[in-house]
């Protein structure tokens, strides 16, 4: 299927690896030039790499932390007028929620709430005017089902898909749209973090409740950053353009809900 965004321009926050790699490579299969940033400059490099041998399409590189302002004044620098924008951040660490104090509490906020809403105001006015914009946030299935230790993490995702609810709408006449992917069980190094907490929370091998886990997913395996990445890549489309304000779960068939 062409997507019909070949030549179009997108920033994809920290995609090195994980969910922000397969969003990277799936845009670059339908022909996006790319900025691409991740903090580890060596695996952002080869990943850079890797995409321009494959695909050839342009990509340039932005190395550092994107919660940083001076990185995303980067960011904005190397691509001041895209088509696109993956927003995606670490989240913080699976934690006991007694444990976060304040500090902690405001990093959370701003890795995983403020600093997609920093960029998206760096760039919504000018997709308006040009009638062409595609924003994807990624979050968490734990913005609709809890997981202990990453109540902070959740929170701050939850925040943002709520105040980004309206602000979509606001913005579908000029054909620019602001959706969610929600991953859940996917095959990525925070689900291997994730998994060591839990497993240590239970008292059980990490093997056995990786397994476990596994088992609760009725697709019965974790997803792959692939597939993760295909379905971003639906939505930066020139087809999508009719979908804004969405939460899209990736997640095998996890959460329980008919709607």
């Amino acid at each position: 299927m062409d997507l019909g965004i070949k030549g179009r321009r997108a920033i994809v926050c920290a995609s090195s690896r994980g969910l922000g790699r397969g969003c990277a490579i799936a845009l670059a299969e339908a022909g996006v030039d790319l900025v691409l940033n991740g903090r580890d400059p060596v695996a952002l490099s080869a990943t850079a790499e890797d995409i321009r041998a494959v695909y050839g399409v342009q990509v340039t590189e932005v190395a550092g932390d994107v919660s940083l302002p001076e990185v995303q004044r980067t960011l904005l620098s190397a691509c001041p007028d895209p088509d696109i924008l993956v927003n995606n951040n670490g989240g913080p660490p699976p934690r006991d929620f007694r444990k976060l104090d304040r500090q902690a509490m405001l990093d959370g906020v701003t890795q995983n709430m403020v600093t997609p809403i920093e960029l998206i105001q760096g760039v919504i006015d000018g997709m308006a005017e040009r009638g062409f914009g595609r924003i994807v946030n990624i979050t968490s299935l734990s913005v609709y089902v809890s997981i202990p230790g990453l109540d902070l993490s959740s929170g701050a995702r939850a925040g943002l898909t709520s105040f980004l609810a309206g602000v979509g709408r606001t913005f579908a006449a000029r054909n620019v749209t602001i959706n969610n992917l929600l991953p859940g069980k996917l095959a990525t190094d925070r689900i291997r973090t994730t998994t060591k907490f839990g497993a240590e929370k239970a008292g059980m091998s990490v093997e056995d409740y990786a397994a476990k886990q596994a088992k609760e997913i009725p697709a019965g395996r974790l997803g792959t950053t692939e597939e993760f990445g295909a379905a971003c890549a639906f939505l930066c489309s020139a087809h999508a353009g009719y979908i804004t304000g969405q939460n899209l779960r990736i997640d095998g068939g996890l959460y329980p809900s008919a709607f």
